[in-house]
């Protein structure tokens, strides 16, 4: 069976309303999670977990983005329910990345064989019950209340449908690029706050850092077609190279997390050996990345923002 397309960015509009831009971002997103459900369930695919959790975190970025239009009060026990849904495909996640990436990388360069097989094969043990776990999600009622529901409320705009003060219903109603330039200033402001000083950032800052270039990145998608096209792909570009790097140090920050469960209550010294052995030289491969960051984010730190010519 062929995978589902991987979707391009939302086209928006500059003649839409913050309440329509809203509903076109939620549910683009929301088709899109639903065509890799399948994909995730019947594990065809690991990019089936890895797109339905995309999905997932541009939804909720959309409802944080959205927030000073549309109460938390009507979108929170959705961002909630989606957290759920995001938490309970982690594990797979983490997994897939960690045997199709981190052990793949490394097969066959650490003298270490016997420790090699056997935390490949804790890891498949581990990435099937993972899987088998978000059967179970996809299965419960609880989810799929989610899913009929979530697409019911995008479908009707239910989140106009309820009470609110008048003023807040009018500014729903205000054009999107005002809006879209006022939310790209704050998360640009805040991601090159939270870079500042870049050597010597703590890896907790490094972490942050890097969520606070996913929002800005989620919120660049969303409202691109508003502005300069040629100006909107080189700033996502400058982004994209900066999220890469961190994305690969955090990759290898949370492996010794993850090889701690694979382990636990096992003290086989191959397998410890090797998981020793294969944080060092993760750990390594990190302290590269990080000499390499300083280009790129300098380079992105110091690009124009395109909305700010329109």
């Amino acid at each position: 069976m062929a995978l589902p397309p991987i979707k391009k960015a939302i086209v928006l509009s500059p003649k839409q309303s913050v309440n329509e831009a809203f509903a076109a971002i939620l549910r683009h997103n929301f088709d899109d999670m639903v065509q890799w459900i399948p994909v995730a369930y019947d594990r065809q695919d690991i990019e089936g977990v890895h797109q339905v959790r995309v999905a997932l975190r541009r939804l909720r970025s959309a409802i944080s983005i959205f927030r000073k239009a549309i109460p938390r009060t009507i979108t929170d026990p959705w961002n909630e329910e989606m957290r759920w849904v995001a938490s309970e495909f982690g594990p797979a996640r983490d997994l897939d990345v960690f045997i199709a990436e981190g052990l793949t990388e490394v097969a066959g360069k650490l003298p270490l064989p016997g420790g090699e097989e056997k935390i490949r094969a804790l890891a498949l043990q581990h990435q099937d019950a993972a899987y088998a776990r978000l059967r179970l999600l996809l299965d419960s009622d609880r989810y799929k209340a989610f899913a009929t529901h979530f697409d019911q409320w995008i479908t009707v705009h239910g989140w106009f449908q309820v009470d609110m003060p008048s003023e807040v219903r009018a500014n729903m109603g205000t054009g999107i690029v005002r809006y879209a330039k006022t939310v790209l200033g704050k998360r640009m402001s805040v991601a090159l706050a939270t870079g500042a000083s870049l050597e010597s950032l703590s890896d907790e800052a490094l972490h942050q850092l890097r969520i606070e270039c996913k929002k800005l990145r989620y919120a660049t998608e969303f409202f691109s077609a508003l502005f300069d096209p040629k100006g909107m792909a080189e700033f996502t570009l400058q982004l994209k190279n900066v999220q890469g790097l961190l994305g690969v140090m955090n990759d290898v920050a949370v492996m010794p997390h993850l090889l701690d469960s694979l382990l636990a209550g096992n003290n086989d010294p191959e397998a410890m050996r090797y998981a020793g052995a294969l944080i060092g030289w993760r750990g390594y491969q990190s302290a590269d990345i990080r000499k390499q960051l300083a280009a790129p984010w300098k380079q992105f730190s110091r690009t124009v923002s395109p909305w700010r010519k329109r």
